[in-house]
C-alpha cells in the first residue's frame, strides 16, 4: 500500500530477470548514438554500463532508408528552434545517429558476458527480422512508433517480451498498443511513461500519472527518463516505476547527437544506488513503530521524580517532571498526578509508577 493506492503486482520477465514491484528497479542504459560511429566507444559503453550497474544495454535497429526517406523535403527538415537538432535533415541525422548492424552481434555479445540483458528498439519489419537472427531477449517500441500497429504485431509475434515509450499517447493509444501486442503473442509487456522532448524538464514529466497507468492498463510500467540527474526517476519509484530507461554515455562532453541528455557513468551508478534505495524506503503503510525503531522508545519522555519525596508528600510540578527517558508513565498522566499523595518514599530519579500514588 503507497499514497492510498494498492497496486497488484504485474511483473514481466526478460532473460532471468524478474521486473515487479516485488524487486529492485530495472535499469536499462540506452546507447543510441553516444557510440560516435566508433565500435571501440560502443564497447567502451557497455562496459561502462556494467560498471555502474546497469541490467540492460539498448540500441536502436534502423538505418537512415528503413526510418525516414532521403529528400530535401521541408517535411524532413527538422524545424523546431526548441530541438538540439534544429535545422537538420531527418535523413542526415538518423544516418549520424544509427548503429551499423554489423555492430549488433560483437555489443549484444559483450554486453551477455558482463551479466547483462542486451535488446534493441525495434523500427520496421527489416529490423525486427534481423534482432531475431541474434537471439535478443526483449523489443523496445520507441514513443514515435507507438502509435504503429503493423511494427507492434510484428514484434510480438516474436514472442519475445515488450517494452512500449508512450510519450504523447493518448490513453486510447496506448491502449491500442497494448491490445495489438497482447493479440499478437504478447506475454510480458511494459509500458514507459514517456516526456518526449530532448531534454526533458521536471515540470513536464508528471510522474503522478505512473501510479494511474498501473491502475489503467493492467501491467508493469516504467519511466524513460530525459531529464537530467536521477531525481525525477528516484522520485518515480515512490508512483510504482519498477523500470527506468536512460541515456548513457562515457562524457557528455565527447559530443554525440545525444550526449546532452545522457547520463555518465558516475551518475549510472548513483541512479543505480538511489533508485534501489528509493524502492526499499517503500515498505508497507504502517504506523506505531517498526521493529527496526523498538530499542528508540526509550528516548521518548515519560514521568520521573525530579526531587526526593516522603510518604504522605503530593506532587507538585517541582518533584514531578516529564523528561526523558521512557521507561515511567506515559506524559499524558502529568496532570492527573499532580496534587496526588505519595504513599512511599521515593527519590530523585525513580521511574513514575502507579504503586507511588496513594
Amino acid at each position: 500500500m503507497i499514497r492510498g493506492h494498492k497496486w497488484n503486482e504485474k511483473l514481466m520477465k526478460i532473460g532471468n530477470r524478474t521486473i515487479g514491484l516485488g524487486h529492485r528497479p530495472y535499469l536499462i542504459a540506452e546507447m543510441s548514438g553516444n557510440h560516435n560511429r566508433s565500435l571501440d566507444r560502443a564497447l567502451g559503453i557497455v562496459d561502462a554500463a556494467a560498471r555502474s550497474g546497469a541490467d540492460a544495454v539498448k540500441l536502436q535497429t534502423y538505418t537512415a532508408d528503413t526510418i525516414t526517406l532521403d529528400t530535401t523535403n521541408a517535411d524532413f527538415l527538422i524545424n523546431d528552434p526548441a530541438s538540439l537538432w534544429n535545422g537538420r535533415r531527418l535523413y542526415e541525422l538518423y544516418d549520424e545517429a544509427h548503429t551499423p548492424w554489423e555492430w549488433h552481434k560483437p555489443i549484444i555479445d559483450r554486453a551477455n558476458a558482463l551479466g547483462m540483458d542486451c535488446f534493441s528498439s525495434a523500427f520496421d519489419d527489416t529490423s525486427v527480422n534481423f534482432l531475431e537472427t541474434l537471439g535478443v531477449t526483449a523489443y523496445k517500441i520507441a514513443s514515435f512508433e507507438c502509435t504503429d500497429l503493423p511494427l507492434i504485431a510484428k514484434v510480438a509475434s516474436t514472442g519475445k517480451p515488450i517494452i512500449i515509450s508512450t510519450g504523447m499517447a493518448t490513453v486510447g493509444e496506448i491502449d491500442a498498443a497494448i491490445s495489438t501486442a497482447r493479440k499478437n503473442g504478447c506475454g510480458d509487456l511494459a509500458i514507459l511513461k514517456c516526456t518526449s522532448t530532448y531534454p526533458a524538464t521536471p515540470e513536464n514529466t508528471n510522474i503522478r500519472t505512473i501510479a494511474n497507468m498501473r491502475e489503467t492498463f493492467g501491467c508493469e510500467v516504467g519511466l524513460s527518463d530525459h531529464t537530467m540527474g536521477c531525481g525525477v526517476s528516484v522520485a518515480a519509484v515512490a508512483f510504482g516505476a519498477s523500470l527506468f530507461e536512460k541515456h548513457f554515455t562515457l562524457r557528455r562532453a565527447d559530443g554525440g547527437v545525444d550526449s546532452t541528455f545522457s547520463l555518465e557513468p558516475e551518475e549510472f551508478a548513483q541512479l543505480r544506488i538511489e533508485t534501489e534505495r528509493a524502492w526499499q524506503s517503500l515498505g508497507q503503510t504502517t504506523y506505531g513503530g517498526t521493529k527496526a525503531e523498538a530499542g528508540a522508545r526509550t528516548f521518548r519522555r515519560s514521568l520521573y521524580v525530579a526531587e526526593n519525596a516522603m510518604r504522605g508528600d503530593v506532587f507538585t510540578s517541582r518533584n514531578l517532571r516529564i523528561v526523558r527517558p521512557g521507561y515511567g508513565l506515559d506524559p499524558k498522566y502529568y496532570d492527573m498526578l499532580l496534587g496526588k499523595t505519595i504513599k512511599r518514599d521515593v527519590a530523585k530519579g525513580e521511574r513514575v509508577s502507579w504503586d507511588m500514588i496513594a
